[in-house]
């Protein structure tokens, strides 16, 4: 009776350490951001220094506040604009170099190199890319007939645009990883005998591969949105959230709001939207898949 006793709880045993770990590191400070939220508290304010319960007033603060909806829209934009494209591309990449040539590894490593630099090095990198003077957006612009140096990373309208390719330019290497780990795993028969039936390279892209490889696009879509979500280093470098807000992305408004601004209720509310955000995604990609699985 032990030893069955000892051996049921073997498998609790080999979890305890990755739940003690997210139990203090994830669980917890969720619970406790949750539970700050309802408390208006600024440290930088005598009065309001202690936290005094306020109930959903920061929330509804937030919601009623135009910056925190431009944050939003901001947030958004950088999301739908850099998640999408960097999966086609890591997966056009990974296709393409997903092929036994000379010098196929060379090209792997230049295409993931990105990946290897520090965010912030990358975006020192691409502040000579983005300088309005001699920069080399600026100076191919010029030669193609555009007059007028454009300042990427002070003009309202191109400083989250900026943003995004720098993003853009690190991340495509690090998924395409994911993909070529995938297409290296197909079973080559199928393919084999797609080919013996006719089919083109679309047809098996679309009937074969992308099939195949919907539980490693599940991982790179969702790793990429949570991704995105932590934009906060390149920010810092290229544009500090400006011009007038216009680069400022959820993260980087959390730092202000708890760091800058010191008020830790609003930080925590941001903080519980933020994870509602992302869990809210997480599952419905992950129940999307498992519906298309079923089908």
């Amino acid at each position: 009776m032990s030893t069955r006793r000892t051996r049921s709880l073997v498998p609790y045993l080999l979890i305890l350490p990755t739940f003690v770990f997210v139990a203090a590191f994830t669980i917890w400070p969720t619970i406790n951001a949750i539970y700050t939220s309802f408390f208006r508290q600024r440290l930088n304010v005598a009065r309001f220094r202690e936290p005094t319960f306020i109930g959903v007033e920061n929330y509804v603060k937030l919601f009623h506040d135009p910056r925190f909806l431009n944050v939003l829209r901001n947030t958004f934009i950088y999301v739908l604009g850099t998640v999408p494209a960097s999966i086609i591309v890591a997966f056009l990449f990974a296709w393409l170099v997903n092929r036994k040539i000379k010098g196929v590894g060379w090209v792997r490593l230049g295409i993931f190199h990105p990946t290897i630099l520090p965010m912030v090095s990358a975006a020192t990198i691409w502040m000579f890319f983005f300088t309005p003077d001699y920069g080399l957006f600026n100076t191919t612009l010029s030669r193609l007939g555009y007059q007028g140096p454009q300042n990427w990373t002070g003009n309202p309208h191109l400083a989250l645009l900026a943003v995004m390719i720098v993003a853009f330019w690190k991340n495509a290497g690090y998924y395409m990883i994911f993909y070529l780990a995938g297409l290296q795993g197909l079973p080559h028969d199928v393919f084999e005998a797609a080919v013996l039936d006719g089919a083109t390279t679309w047809q098996q892209l679309r009937y074969i591969t992308f099939p195949l490889l919907r539980r490693t696009t599940l991982f790179v879509t969702t790793i990429a949105f949570i991704g995105a979500f932590q934009t906060v280093d390149h920010i810092f470098v290229l544009t500090q959230g400006g011009p007038s807000g216009a680069s400022t992305v959820l993260l980087y408004y959390l730092w202000q709001i708890r760091f800058e601004y010191q008020d830790v209720g609003k930080a925590s509310a941001i903080t519980v939207i933020l994870i509602a955000l992302l869990l809210i995604f997480t599952v419905s990609n992950f129940m999307l898949s498992e519906r298309k699985e079923e089908a």
